[in-house]
């Protein structure tokens, strides 16, 4: 909000002082009590030399077809010459003139330059006569395009205007603006008067709010208009006034000096009036043209189907049936309540009858329309934050008297008021005692009732305490403690007592899913894995990805940044394969990655989705053992390697290897189905490891991408907590050495099950030494040969009993598999 002191100090008993020492510490203390403040400045910033001139001839240049040669009075009795190529410099006009030496800001560059006197084209000129745009205003908020040539003072201000005064006054200039950075909960401060009462508070100073009078005429406004509310919930208040006869022109000076030092073009009389009102009570109101509508009826309504609305900016909006909230005539949409008005009843230069509306649409809605069409107007951002309810009709009976005042109207009689629900009063018990606890003061009850009389909160006070009653426009007070805030923060957060924290101290440590979560990424970077962090937001197809036939739901953001981040993420993977694509962009082509972190699942209506740890990674390119014989040492990852590391991992997080079974799949779109494989223990399923389905690969141009992805809450259910000291045995192994012909269908997995549950638990190890498949060997068919490795913790191992046991596991593996013992 920018804040024109010059203004606000005709709210303030005693005026704030703008020279720039005052300045500095008033900006001081509004940082240290209130909100943050961006900057203060002025328009003129370092500009001079500019003054009031008033052309008195104007004569055709000899060697130009666009520029002419004028004589303009610049006061006590003096006259220059200035050769000027405006379209639209005319005898009489008041103008802007930057004289010789002057220093104005070059409105291509920003930099800030002095005029010298020069020869166009033969003909001297001392000075330029200058549009706004020349000496610093932005575009947005110059009253006229720069193509319409230089600035002309209306001829009802020149009354108050004399040749050779500074121009950069005239034009409020030097009027000194702060602008603040209000946070959310601030909206009092979205207008003049709010902050009027804010600084008064700080200043101790009493604020005065402005009077009008409004004269009504013997034309009934209920004759010329009525107003519909299909629903209660859309509107608290909403009233109109009726102006008949006015004349729509350019604003005076004084209100187009305070719209712009705001930051908001003058765009006509009517408009800036509705403006001017919602700077200065913070209320937003809107007028229509009368004559524009169909019928005599507005409808506050919720938009229907295939309803479309061009809005003021120019942009053809379709509206969202059911949802956004809409001033309407008997045919059409008018405007998007609380955002921004409609072109169909825009007020032009030929308007003559005027309908004025002031309300307090729902917020929510509100809000929500702002979202939905990305259409953040000032009068959206004060309904979504609230707006005092005490002033919503008072707004507009001084609208009503401006345009009487301003643009000649007569102000019809009434006001039509369709709904004016009463907000409940609050009123907040507050004692010394809890205002000491709290702040670690010893303020007295009299001291805190003086802070809410410089806050200009009415309150009772029986002696024991103050029951205070929140005034409407401070919608952020609803409870004791944003009271006590009030009062800390007037008394000065730098008065409080330093005092060190009291209480029982307790060492802190990391919770047992904590160390699990932290043992997970120090086990994945020892596997030589680096970390990733992928968005939690994606495409509702990407979210999908990865997952078995049965899809769950997804949670998707009503309000997305993007179309790419609409939906939160069901897996892991997707991400990732977002990072390998990035690398492999830029020429990284060897991969190892990562990423732990949740995914989610909706589940039933207004209820949060079930979020789910998960942790997955991928290999893509080779891997290098050895940097003395690279080119020897260099392999491309397989699906044994992703593997391998997802059996190190779990292995090392406390699951027994003899739980683990993998099992061949081919249910997952997304995987290739002839190199995954399912994870279980038991009965619980871990997760999946394989290698990224080719079609995917070939979409995006990357080379074999193998993954894994795993739910962490299956993982650290099924941890073996009961893991003791197990002794190194002192006794010798003995190994026996078996080769199986099986059928190629059959699994390494199902012959190592068939053995360990077979053979006595004297069998430690079992491991694939060879696997052949090719000449010599019938086709469908392959060889597999295995060690098993016995041991016995207290006593050596009798040859007889491994033998025994040795022919026990070839019997299961010839009846059980069909092998054939080679």
């Amino acid at each position: 909000m920018k804040i024109n002191l010059e203004w606000l100090n005709e709210y303030l008993d005693q005026p704030l002082a703008v020279t720039e020492s005052d300045i500095s510490d008033l900006v001081e203390e509004i940082e240290r009590t209130s909100v943050e403040v961006d900057d203060y400045k002025t328009l003129a910033d370092k500009q001079d030399g500019l003054i009031v001139a008033e052309v008195m001839s104007i004569a055709t240049h000899p060697d130009s077809d666009h520029m002419v040669i004028t004589q303009l009075d610049i006061g006590q009795s003096q006259q220059v010459q200035v050769v000027t190529g405006a379209p639209n410099v005319a005898v009489g006009q008041f103008v802007i003139l930057a004289q010789v030496g002057a220093h104005i800001i070059n409105h291509e560059s920003g930099e800030l330059i002095e005029l010298s006197q020069v020869k166009l084209r033969g003909i001297e000129s001392n000075g330029m006569l200058v549009a706004l745009q020349e000496i610093g205003f932005d575009a947005k908020i110059a009253p006229k395009d720069f193509e319409a040539g230089i600035f002309v003072f209306n001829p009802e201000d020149i009354k108050d205007v004399s040749t050779g005064d500074d121009a950069l006054a005239v034009l409020g200039m030097h009027d000194i603006v702060v602008d603040t950075d209000l946070t959310p909960n601030r909206a009092d401060m979205l207008s003049m008067i709010g902050t009027a009462y804010e600084f008064g508070a700080m200043r101790h100073v009493t604020v005065t709010e402005p009077d009008f009078d409004l004269i009504e005429y013997e034309t009934l406004a209920a004759d010329q208009i009525n107003v519909v509310i299909d629903e209660p919930s859309l509107v608290s208040k909403y009233a109109v006034r009726v102006m008949n006869n006015v004349t729509v022109q350019d604003s005076p000076l004084w209100l187009q000096k305070r719209l712009w030092n705001a930051g908001m073009r003058p765009i006509n009389n009517i408009v800036d009036i509705t403006n001017y009102m919602m700077l200065m009570y913070g209320q937003p109101i809107h007028a229509f043209d009368l004559d524009k509508l169909t019928g005599q009826t507005l409808h506050v309504r919720r938009a229907g189907e295939d309803e479309i609305l061009t809005t003021l900016d120019g942009n053809e909006r379709h509206l969202r049936s059911g949802e956004d909230i809409v001033i309407a005539d008997d045919q059409r949409a008018l405007m998007l309540a609380g955002v921004m008005g409609g072109m169909s009843s825009e007020v032009d230069a030929n308007t003559k009858n005027i309908v004025i509306e002031s309300a307090i649409f729902n917020s929510t809605l509100v809000r929500a329309t702002a979202r939905r069409h990305n259409l953040h107007s000032e009068a959206s951002s004060r309904f979504e934050r609230g707006v005092n309810s005490d002033n919503t009709f008072n707004t507009l009976d001084h609208a009503a008297a401006l345009v009487d005042q301003l643009a000649q109207g007569q102000v019809a009689k009434g006001r039509v008021v369709a709904v004016d629900k009463q907000l409940p009063i609050i009123k907040i018990q507050l004692t010394s005692q809890r205002v000491n606890q709290l702040l670690g003061t010893q303020l007295t009850l009299a001291d805190i009732a003086t802070i809410f009389d410089r806050l200009a909160f009415t309150y009772e006070n029986n002696g024991t305490a103050l029951i205070v009653t929140v005034p409407a426009r401070r919608p952020d007070i609803s409870i004791e403690a944003d009271l006590i805030e009030e009062v800390a923060r007037l008394f000065g957060y730098d008065n409080l007592p330093v005092t060190l924290p009291v209480g029982p101290t307790t060492p802190g440590k990391l919770s047992h899913r904590q160390r699990k979560m932290r043992a997970t990424r120090q086990i994945f970077e020892s596997l030589g894995l680096n970390q990733a962090i992928s968005y939690v937001l994606t495409t509702a197809e990407k979210a999908q990805k990865f997952t078995l036939a049965q899809k769950r739901p997804t949670v998707s953001l009503s309000y997305p940044m993007s179309s790419d981040r609409t939906t939160a993420r069901q897996n892991i993977l997707s991400g990732l394969l977002d990072d390998v694509a990035y690398n492999v962009a830029h020429s990284v082509h060897d991969i190892a990655l990562y990423e732990q972190g949740r995914v989610f699942f909706a589940k039933n209506e207004n209820e949060l989705p079930q979020e789910v740890e998960h942790v997955a990674g991928v290999l893509v390119g080779e891997l290098a053992e050895s940097h003395w014989q690279k080119e020897k040492a260099e392999r491309i990852v397989d699906f044994y390697d992703i593997k391998g590391i997802v059996a190190q991992y779990l292995d090392e997080i406390g699951i027994s290897e003899k739980s683990i079974r993998y099992v061949a799949t081919d249910q997952y779109s997304d995987m290739h189905p002839g190199q995954t494989a399912d994870i279980y223990v038991g009965d619980i399923h871990l997760g999946f490891v394989g290698q990224i389905h080719p079609s995917i690969l070939k979409a995006q141009k990357l080379p074999r991408v193998f993954g894994f992805e795993l739910n962490l809450e299956h993982v650290f259910s099924n941890i073996d907590e009961d893991i003791l000291y197990q002794k190194i045995s002192r006794f010798p192994q003995v190994s026996r050495d078996i080769a199986l012909l099986v059928d190629d269908n059959i699994s390494n997995a199902t012959i190592e099950s068939v053995i360990w549950d077979t053979a006595y638990s004297k069998l430690v190890d079992v491991t694939l030494f060879d696997l052949y498949t090719g000449e010599n060997l019938s086709e469908g068919k392959r060889s597999l040969a295995y060690t098993l490795t016995y041991q016995d913790d207290d006593e050596t191992l009798v040859e007889t009993d491994v033998n025994t046991d040795f022919e026990k596991v070839k019997q299961a593996l010839v009846s059980g598999l069909g092998a054939e013992i080679r």
